[in-house]
């Protein structure tokens, strides 16, 4: 916590990447709350609906990379100021679809700006103000970013209910230009680079490399966690309504999800540099499967379903801030990017896979099939974390210690 005494400039760049992730993360998530009302508008299933949240995860990943080059050259700050441009003519192209074919555009529209604005840009531009203490940076981001669902959920049922869906994406293509996109502009910092130590990059003994099977573990990792939390996350109110949950009780539990999520990543943000983000993922991850257990042999009961919001919120919002600082584990500055980027398609592509895949699973099994899947995946994380432990580098287990 020290860096946020000491640094306002980081302070400045915190709360701007707070109120534009909060708003970029909270507008995507519209399907979970109007998904029916969208399929009944288009004609399409459910699952089809959800499919555009997989189509926008698609094009986050594939375009992530080739913006590596970009963010270098131009920093983060221009990058996610043209993301933000492009998200506007998304949300009103979305506004526009009276078929599957304009609804699927729409989301690769919003996929291709959202590869530019949300998390990795976040992250990129904290590491150029930070430096060393990105991760103390990015749990701190994440502690506001964590409210999206909480706010926006109930803000896109109230909108939705006096707008309709198609007046609620115009509003959100409003809510780009008139607040995201000033705040980049006149707020978010111009690119410069902190150096570690204050010493010359090119006087600075590389970092030992890094073996190809430890990244491709913090790839499995990551992904397996990604496809679970997403997942649960997009498809939660129809998760609980399958419960047997009334939809206004599913509403209540699931705008409950992200107070949780903040606080457990609130802890971990004030454990400061203690531990790190194999650690957390340990202890955040093994909640996950227990939650998942939990509610699968309940039968729908209600005390369950708050422990399992309770479980999965604390081990889901805890796992987020793992997932962005696993790298830093491994990476020194100059590689973190990079690594994120090469990150940023299987993580995306399975983030893509999940809402539509668990939304089937629930539509043609019910609520045990999806718990079923998430189990075994959460449990296939924490043992590969488990395994990640073993290979820390020395210095970083040390001071892990």
């Amino acid at each position: 916590m020290r860096f946020l005494k000491s640094d306002g400039r980081l302070i400045g760049v915190l709360l701007v990447l707070a109120i534009t992730q909060l708003v970029g993360w909270g507008t995507i998530g519209l399907p979970a709350i109007v998904g029916r009302d969208l399929a009944a508008d288009l004609g399409m299933s459910l699952p089809a609906v959800f499919a555009g949240t997989s189509v926008l995860y698609v094009s986050m990943g594939l375009c992530g990379p080739l913006l590596a080059k970009s963010f270098a050259r131009h920093g983060a700050r221009t990058v996610m100021m043209v993301g933000t441009i492009v998200t506007a003519p998304g949300f009103v192209l979305l506004s526009l679809a009276r078929e599957p074919m304009l609804y699927f555009a729409a989301w690769i529209v919003l996929g291709i700006a959202g590869s530019a604005t949300l998390s990795t840009g976040a992250y990129i531009m904290l590491n150029e103000v930070a430096g060393r203490r990105a991760k103390s940076a990015i749990g701190a981001l994440m502690l506001v970013t964590g409210l999206s669902s909480s706010i926006f959920w109930p803000t896109t049922s109230f909108l939705s209910g006096h707008l309709g869906w198609r007046g609620t994406c115009l509003v959100y293509a409003a809510m780009m230009l008139v607040v995201s996109l000033p705040l980049y502009a006149f707020f978010a910092p111009r690119r410069q680079i902190a150096m570690d130590d204050g010493a010359d990059p090119a006087r600075r003994s590389p970092p030992p490399a890094i073996p190809r099977s430890t990244f491709g573990l913090v790839v499995a990792a990551i992904t397996l966690n990604a496809f679970v939390t997403f997942g649960i996350s997009a498809t939660l109110i129809e998760l609980l309504r399958a419960e047997g949950l009334t939809p206004a009780q599913a509403l209540a539990f699931g705008s409950m999800l992200g107070v949780i999520q903040v606080s457990a990543r609130g802890l971990d943000f004030l454990g400061g540099g203690r531990w790190d983000g194999i650690t957390t993922g340990l202890v955040a991850g093994t909640a996950l499967p227990i939650a998942m257990l939990l509610l699968m042999m309940s039968e729908g009961a209600t005390w369950a379903v708050a422990v399992f919001i309770l479980l999965y919120g604390a081990g889901s919002g805890a796992m987020a801030v793992a997932r962005a600082t696993i790298p830093l584990v491994f990476y020194d500055q100059a590689e973190f990017a990079k690594a994120m980027s090469m990150i940023a398609l299987p993580l995306n592509l399975a983030s893509a896979v999940s809402p539509p895949l668990l939304v089937g699973l629930l539509t043609q099994f019910g609520s045990r099939g999806a718990l079923g899947l998430t189990f075994v995946f959460s449990c296939a994380a924490v043992l590969i974390l488990a395994l990640l432990g073993r290979r820390r580098p020395r210095v970083v287990a040390a001071g892990a210690t």
